[in-house]
């Protein structure tokens, strides 16, 4: 097949063609409904289309080779940036970078902006979260040594949390902040196991093993 430059949907750009079987099992780690339709992959209102070879200016020269995997939404998402997130998680999982906009990013590099959540059906009381968490103050502010956090409501309704969702009225998230990812990791699956919720990662991946935060080797 040609090279060729893509110019529209968030893309994970890829230094190598991701095996079929390994890019469907993560696209249903952000949603497990995910299914094939043809070569592509269509998730929750949205299409990851298979991967092309692309030009390397795909991504400002940054990789030799370009292997694109765009991923178009063909609804309303269920998730603000759900389209985005894909493209990113995508990309970070599989030693790649992302295109939105134009814009060349790699999500390895901006860990930092943000950590896991822990997703809940009901939003806990700080007596519920005392035995991991201290509030820091009155109001949704938390801490455990060097992390920090935040207790918010779920805006939309991330696929990857969807078996919470018959039980809930309105889901919770508790953003986890710090530097160490397989620390914030191992505190937000102790929340998620005694307050019967479910961990994701910043771009709503579902996480089930720490060291998952990380990058790939």
């Amino acid at each position: 097949m040609a090279k060729r430059r893509l110019r529209t949907g968030p893309t994970a750009a890829l230094p190598a063609k991701p095996d079929p079987d390994e890019l469907l099992r993560l696209v249903q780690l952000a949603d497990p409904s995910a299914r094939r339709d043809g070569d592509d992959i269509v998730a929750t209102d949205v299409r990851v289309c298979a991967p092309v070879e692309a030009e390397s200016d795909l991504t400002g020269g940054e990789l030799e080779k370009v292997w694109a995997v765009r991923v178009v939404a063909e609804g309303p998402l269920p998730l603000d940036y759900f389209d985005r997130f894909l493209a990113e998680g995508l990309a970070f999982r599989l030693k790649g970078l992302a295109v939105c906009r134009g814009e060349v990013s790699d999500p390895a590099d901006d860990s930092g902006e943000s950590g896991p959540a822990v997703i809940l059906p009901v939003r806990p009381t700080a007596e519920e979260l005392a035995p991991l968490l201290e509030q820091e103050e009155e109001g949704p502010a938390f801490a455990a040594g060097d992390i920090r956090a935040m207790l918010v409501p779920q805006k939309g309704q991330p696929p990857a949390v969807q078996e919470l969702l018959p039980f809930a009225t309105e889901l919770t998230a508790i953003e986890l902040r710090g530097e160490e990812p397989v620390k914030l990791g191992t505190l937000a699956l102790e929340l998620s196991e005694t307050l019967n919720g479910l961990v994701v990662d910043r771009w709503r991946f579902r996480v089930d093993a720490a060291e998952e935060l990380l990058p790939p080797t």
